[in-house]
């Protein structure tokens, strides 16, 4: 999509009926927030792993919910198309109150036009509460950065049978609770094409297959400024570039002509 009028949470959904791929970027200041907008990337998320990439944190754990509104605010301020999606931080929406309490902070004090939260089906009675109060809601399944402590690191998940049916009815369950979005992070190819089909809503993928409507990566790794490892399912378009605006046009375009990802950076 390439003009210039606001995306929202029904653009997204015409974009899905149209199968037009979604692009979507992290972004946690001003400056960077200009860029990723100015190119038409039509969603850009403030992620917690700011707690990583900005931070130099082990995991996105340690971010709080002041922090994520300080972001949230400073990135808003640098955006005049994309849809501005925030995340819920860990232990801000334990209970569905406090969700709804923090969910609301994102959205009055940073601006954010939807939150996103990590969970399956345990997550629904939170999803239903919020959507209630006309907050919209992004779902985030597969591999979930704040569960890295109980999942044991940074793994592929959905591989074997009953873990792959788990993730489709979470995902469903979601979907009717009133979720408008759902990223998937680190699930096999296969599963998460399966996933976008049964679901009516936008399926954003995250090293998963170039299946979904559409794909998220954080800024920080496809410019390759990231200190050390960088995930597998990440590529880096500032090889390819000569300037930040070109390599973030290079990916937009990539996304909407179903040109990234590709197998390598694919799982199976």
């Amino acid at each position: 999509m390439s003009d210039k009028k606001r995306v929202t949470v029904s653009t997204l959904m015409e974009m899905k009926r149209g199968q037009q791929k979604i692009s979507m970027l992290t972004a946690y200041d001003f400056s960077f927030a200009q860029q990723v907008d100015g190119v038409g990337t039509d969603v850009v998320l403030v992620g917690d792993s700011l707690g990583m990439v900005i931070q130099g944190k082990e995991t996105t754990i340690p971010v709080t919910m002041d922090e994520m509104v300080y972001h949230t605010q400073a990135v808003g301020r640098g955006l005049k198309r994309a849809l501005l999606l925030a995340d819920l931080p860990f232990m801000s929406y334990a209970t569905p109150d406090e969700g709804l309490r923090n969910a609301g902070r994102l959205m009055k004090e940073g601006g954010a036009q939807m939150v996103k939260l990590e969970g399956g089906a345990d997550q629904v009675g939170t999803v239903e509460l919020l959507v209630s109060r006309n907050i919209p809601v992004c779902a985030h399944l597969g591999l979930q950065p704040q569960s890295v402590h109980r999942l044991g690191g940074y793994k592929v998940q959905g591989r074997e049978k009953e873990t792959a049916q788990q993730m489709i009815a979470d995902a469903v369950a979601l979907e009717q609770a009133g979720a408008s979005m759902l990223v998937l992070e680190c699930v096999p190819s296969m599963l998460a094409a399966e996933i976008t089909a049964a679901l009516q809503i936008p399926v954003i993928g995250i090293g998963a297959g170039v299946g979904c409507d559409g794909q998220v990566l954080v800024l920080y790794d496809m410019l390759g400024i990231t200190g050390g490892q960088v995930p597998r399912f990440v590529k880096n378009f500032m090889e390819e570039s000569g300037s930040v605006a070109e390599a973030l046009s290079a990916y937009v375009s990539a996304v909407q002509q179903k040109q990234f990802p590709t197998e390598a950076e694919s799982f199976s």
